[in-house]
C-alpha cells in the first residue's frame, strides 16, 4: 500500500486509471477524511456524500468522464465527485459567497453535465443525453445515480418507463441508503450480480430476445416475463424488468470487489437500459454521522473529533417553528385540520405537528404534484388540508395547483416556507416566484407574513377560510423577535395595515422586508422626508382603499417584496393604472428580486445586493425624488 497520500496524486478522474484496484480502499479513506474536514469548515450536506465515496471512485475509474456523462440526482452527494474532478483546492468554499455550489452545476465544471438540486431529474436528463448520443452517432456511456428516496417522485418512473420503451443505452445506479448492509448484499449476491452482468449471460439474453421476436410477440412476452419473474425473485428487480430495464443487484456499494467487476461488465456488455441496485450506508465512515438519526444529512460547521455542530443561538424562534406551533394550536380547536408534507417533515416543522396529531400528518414522499391533488381530495370532502411546501418545490406542482385546486375553488391551505433568498443553497432553492404564479390565479388569496406574530394570524386566517385556496409565505431562519400572541387573530381578507404614519413618502411592504422599511423610514425622517410604512399583508385581493390613500396623499410610493417581477408590485401598478392614479404625478417604484439568478451568499448580503435592505430602500426614494443617489446594488 502506498505510503504517500493517494488523493494528492488524483487531480482529475483520468488519474484514477493509474491507481491499482488494491489501493482504492486507501484512496476512499483519504477522500472521506478530506470531505469531512471540508464540510466541518463550511457546513453543508455530509451524510449523502459519505455514503457514495466508493461508488463515486468506482464510476470515475471505470468510465471515461467527462466524455461519459455522470449525472447525480439532487446533488447532495456530489462533494466527493467535486474533489475528484479538479475542485479539491476550492472545496472549502462550498456554499460560500463566490465559492463552489453545493450541487452539481454545468457552469462550474465540464464534469457536471447536468445541474441538480431538486430531486428525481437524473433519469430523464440521462435519457435525453443517451438519445442525443445515438442521434449524433457518438459512443458514450450515460450514468445516472439516483437515491431510493428520489424514486418516490413520479417523474423518475415516467423516465424509467420511457427509457425502457426506447431500449436506450442508459445506466441507472439506484443508490439505496435506507438500510445498512444486509446479508442479501453479501458474497453470493455479488457473485450473482457479476454473473448477470457478464458477457455470456447478457449475450444469451440478447440472443433470446432475437429468437422470441422471430417467433412472435406473444411468445416473446411469455418467455421474457417468465425469465424476468424468475430472476426477480432472486434479485428483487421485477418492477424494473417490467419497465424494460435489465436489473443487477443488490450489491455492496462500499466494496470495490463488488462494484468494479459489475461496472466493468456493464460498460462492456450492456446494450439497452440497465439498473444497478447498490446498497450504501448514509454517513458511512464517520461515527457521529452513522449514529445520527438523519445521518448528518445537512450540518452546520462542526468539530471533526466529536461531531458536535456549532450552535446557532437565535434571538427569536424561527418562522418554521412559529408556523408549526400555530398549526398545532389551530388543530386543537378544529379536528378537520390535517397537514401534508412532501418528504420534509422536519424542514417544514410538521414533525412537531405529527408528535401531537400523528393521525393527521401525511408525508407523501418527494411527490409535490401528488401532495397538492391529495390535499384537493381532502378539501373536497370537507377537511382543511395545510399542504406545507417550500416555495421552490411548490413550483413542481403548479399544474395541480391550477387544475385541481384553483379552478375547482377548493380550500387548500398552502403554507409556503423558504420564501425569498435562502443563502447557501443558492438560486435553485430561492423562493422567488410563488407570489407571481399564485396571484395570477382567479379566486386565490395570497398572503405574506411581515413577522412571527403576523404568521400566527395568517395560520388562523387560513384555517378559518373556506371560500377557496389560500396561501401565506414566510422566510427561512429566525424572526425579528416580536411578542407573540397565544393564538393568532382572524384577519379581514384583503386588508392591510398602516404601521407608521407620514405624509411625503409611502413604503408599502409585502412580507418580511417590513423591518427594513421601518429602519429606512427612520433614515428618511432624519433627512426631512416624512414617511408612512404600511404592511400590505395581501397581494391578492389587494387592499384598494389602502393603496388609494397612499397614492393620493404621498409624493412617492415604493412597493417592496421578496419575490420576482410580476408579483405584488405588478398587481399594485395594474390597479394604479386602471384607477388613473399614475397620472397625478405620483412617483412609483417597485422593488423586487432582481431579474437574474442570485448566487449563494448570506441572505443579508443577497438582499443588500438586490437593493432590498434599508440602504437600498432609502436610495430608491432619493432617486425617485431626483435627489442625490446614495448608491446600492442591482435592484434600483
Amino acid at each position: 500500500m502506498p505510503a504517500t497520500p493517494l488523493l494528492d496524486q488524483v487531480h482529475i478522474p483520468a488519474d484514477l486509471k493509474k491507481v491499482d484496484d488494491r489501493d482504492l480502499p486507501q484512496l476512499a479513506a483519504e477522500l472521506r477524511s478530506e470531505m469531512i474536514d471540508a464540510v466541518s469548515v463550511t457546513g453543508g450536506h455530509l451524510g449523502a456524500g459519505l455514503g457514495v465515496v466508493e461508488l463515486t471512485i468506482a464510476i470515475h475509474k471505470v468510465f471515461d468522464t467527462p466524455h461519459d456523462r455522470l449525472i447525480f440526482d439532487v446533488g447532495h452527494q456530489c462533494y466527493p465527485h467535486k474533489i475528484l474532478t479538479g475542485r479539491r483546492d476550492r472545496i472549502r468554499t462550498l456554499r460560500q459567497e463566490n465559492g463552489l455550489s453545493g450541487f452539481t452545476r454545468r457552469a462550474e465544471s465540464e464534469y457536471d453535465p447536468f445541474g441538480a438540486a431538486h430531486s428525481s431529474t437524473s433519469i430523464s436528463a440521462g435519457l435525453g443525453m443517451a438519445v442525443a448520443s445515438d442521434l449524433s452517432g457518438t459512443e458514450r456511456n450515460v450514468i445516472a445515480v439516483i437515491g431510493d428516496g428520489a424514486l418516490s417522485a413520479g417523474m423518475a418512473y415516467e423516465a424509467l418507463n420511457n427509457a425502457g420503451a426506447l431500449d436506450a443505452r442508459l445506466i441507472v445506479i439506484l443508490n439505496d441508503n435506507d438500510m445498512s448492509i444486509a446479508p442479501p448484499t453479501g458474497a453470493m449476491s455479488a457473485y450473482l450480480a457479476r454473473l448477470a452482468s457478464g458477457r455470456t449471460y447478457m449475450g444469451f439474453r440478447e440472443l433470446g430476445k432475437k429468437m422470441t421476436a422471430y417467433l412472435g410477440k406473444s411468445v416473446d412476452r411469455a418467455i421474457t416475463r417468465a425469465v424476468e419473474h424468475a430472476r426477480g425473485y432472486v434479485t428483487g428487480g421485477t418492477l424494473f424488468e417490467e419497465m424494460g430495464f435489465y436489473h443487477i443487484g443488490p450489491i455492496d456499494g462500499h466494496s470495490f470487489e463488488h462494484l468494479l467487476p459489475v461496472l466493468r461488465n456493464v460498460r462492456e456488455n450492456a446494450k439497452g437500459p440497465v439498473l444497478i441496485h447498490v446498497v450504501t450506508q448514509k454517513g458511512k465512515g464517520y461515527a457521529p454521522a452513522e449514529a445520527a438519526a438523519d445521518k448528518y444529512h445537512g450540518v452546520n460547521k462542526f468539530d471533526v473529533i466529536t461531531g458536535a455542530q456549532a450552535k446557532v443561538k437565535p434571538n427569536a424562534p424561527s418562522y418554521t417553528a412559529v408556523f408549526a406551533e400555530a398549526l398545532i394550536e389551530e388543530a386543537a380547536h378544529d379536528d378537520k385540520i390535517v397537514a401534508i408534507t412532501a418528504a420534509m417533515p422536519n424542514g417544514t416543522g410538521l414533525d412537531k405537528f405529527g408528535e401531537i396529531h400523528p393521525a393527521r400528518l401525511f408525508d407523501v414522499g418527494i411527490a409535490e404534484q401528488h401532495a397538492v391533488t391529495f390535499a384537493a381530495g381532502l378539501a373536497a370532502e370537507g377537511y382543511k388540508p395545510f399542504a406545507a411546501l417550500y416555495s421552490t418545490f411548490l413550483q413542481r406542482a403548479y399544474d395541480q395547483v391550477v387544475h385541481d385546486v384553483a379552478i375547482q375553488g377548493l380550500p387548500v391551505r398552502f403554507p409556503i416556507d423558504r420564501a425569498g433568498f435562502v443563502g447557501a443553497d443558492g438560486p435553485t432553492h430561492a423562493g422567488s416566484f410563488d407570489t407571481t404564479y399564485l396571484a395570477s390565479l382567479p379566486g386565490f388569496v395570497v398572503m405574506a407574513a411581515a413577522d412571527e406574530a403576523e404568521l400566527k394570524h395568517m395560520v388562523r386566517t387560513a384555517a378559518a377560510y373556506d371560500e377557496g385556496p389560500i396561501s401565506f409565505r414566510y422566510p427561512r431562519g429566525e424572526g425579528v423577535g416580536v411578542d407573540l400572541p397565544v393564538r393568532g387573530e382572524i384577519l379581514q381578507i384583503g386588508k392591510g395595515r398602516v404601521v407608521r404614519q407620514g405624509s411625503k413618502v409611502a413604503l408599502l411592504s409585502f412580507g418580511t422586508r417590513l423591518a427594513d422599511c421601518l429602519l429606512a423610514a427612520e433614515d428618511l425622517e432624519a433627512a426631512g422626508l416624512s414617511t408612512t410604512v404600511a404592511d400590505a399583508r395581501f397581494a391578492k385581493p389587494l387592499d384598494h382603499d389602502l393603496i388609494r390613500q397612499l397614492a393620493r396623499h404621498h409624493d412617492v410610493l415604493i412597493t417592496i417584496e421578496e419575490g420576482s417581477v410580476g408579483g405584488f408590485g405588478s398587481h399594485v401598478l395594474q390597479f394604479l393604472a386602471l384607477e388613473g392614479l399614475l397620472e397625478t404625478g405620483l412617483k412609483v417604484r417597485p422593488l423586487v428580486l432582481p431579474d437574474l439568478w442570485m448566487e449563494q451568499a448570506k441572505p443579508e448580503a443577497m438582499y443588500a445586493k438586490a437593493g432590498l435592505d434599508r440602504a437600498g430602500i432609502v436610495s430608491t426614494v432619493f432617486r425617485a425624488l431626483g435627489q442625490k443617489d446614495v448608491g446600492v446594488g442591482v435592484a434600483g
